[in-house]
C-alpha cells in the first residue's frame, strides 16, 4: 500500500552514490524534499526523468527543497550514471537490504524486484503533502512536482 497523503514520510537511511549515508529525517524543521523512486538506472524513461530534474535542478534543489532519488542498484551503479548523466543531486542506493525503503512507501514491484516511479512531496514538518505512482513504462510530470511544492 503507497503511503497516503497526509501522513508522516518514512524515515530511511540510505547511501548515496558516492557512499555516504543520507536520512530523510535529517531535512526535517529545514527543508521540504522531492522524495523520486525510479525502477533502475540506464535505461531510457528512468534516465529521461532524471535529466530533466538536472536542467530544472534550482526548482528542486534549492534552500527550502532537497531533492533525492531512489533505486534499487547499488552505490556503483549509481555513480557511474550520476556521472555519464552529470547528476548533482543525491542517488540513493535501496540495494540492500533489497528494497526497503521503496516498500516502506509502497512503490517495491516485488516480482521485478524494482521500485515504480513513485514521487512524494514531503514538508518540513515531514508530511507527505503530494504523491504520485506511476507504472513501470509511464513517465511523470515535472509540472506536477513545482505545482505540489508551490503549494507547500
Amino acid at each position: 500500500m503507497t503511503v497516503e497523503v497526509g501522513t508522516e514520510a518514512p524515515d530511511f537511511a540510505l547511501k548515496d552514490n558516492h557512499g555516504r549515508t543520507v536520512r530523510l529525517s535529517r531535512f526535517r524543521g529545514e527543508k521540504n524534499v522531492v522524495l523520486v523512486f525510479y525502477p533502475f538506472a540506464f535505461t531510457g524513461v528512468c534516465t529521461g526523468e532524471l535529466c530533466a530534474l538536472r536542467d530544472e535542478l534550482p526548482r528542486f534543489e534549492n534552500d527550502d527543497t532537497q531533492l533525492l532519488a531512489v533505486s534499487n542498484d547499488s552505490i556503483h551503479t549509481l555513480r557511474v550514471f550520476a556521472e555519464q548523466e552529470g547528476l548533482e543531486y543525491p542517488l540513493l542506493s535501496d540495494f540492500w537490504p533489497h528494497g526497503e525503503a521503496s516498500r516502506a512507501y509502497g512503490v517495491l514491484d516485488e516480482d521485478k524486484g524494482c521500485a515504480v516511479r513513485g514521487t512524494f512531496v514531503i514538508d518540513k514538518a515531514g508530511v507527505v503533502r503530494w504523491s504520485v505512482v506511476n507504472g513501470l513504462p509511464d513517465a511523470r510530470d515535472l509540472k506536477d512536482y513545482v505545482r505540489a511544492l508551490e503549494a507547500l
